[in-house]
């Protein structure tokens, strides 16, 4: 995640500039992939050539309180019609696809 060297204000998506102060060049910060879904959505249609055979499938929006709380969406790992609850814990998992051109990584998120 990215946060403001000057006024400690957490972001993402990346940015060169913090959202709050204007400051230059946020920094990087590692974070623990640990978080709250704070809503969700069960999806049809692929929105990434990788799910183009994957059928339905959950996106969430995950809560970060290791971040200032700052969202992140991500797919939900398992069961697409598993039942969803706002608030349930989960952690992230990473799909790393070395071989695609460019090379890319999904953020994918699991209950904890």
């Amino acid at each position: 995640m990215q946060r403001c060297t000057h006024c400690g204000t957490w972001q993402f998506g990346p940015e060169w500039i913090c959202h709050r102060c204007h400051a230059f060049d946020p920094a990087w910060v590692e974070v623990a992939p640990r978080g709250r879904i704070y809503s969700w959505e069960r999806v049809w249609h692929p929105a990434h050539a990788a799910l183009k055979d994957h059928g339905a499938y959950l996106v969430v929006l995950v809560e970060l309180p290791g971040a200032g709380n700052v969202r992140m969406v991500g797919n939900l790992l398992g069961d697409p019609m598993q039942a969803v609850e706002i608030g349930a814990e989960v952690e992230g998992v990473f799909e790393h696809h070395p071989d695609a051109q460019p090379p890319y990584a999904l953020l994918q998120w699991r209950r904890a």
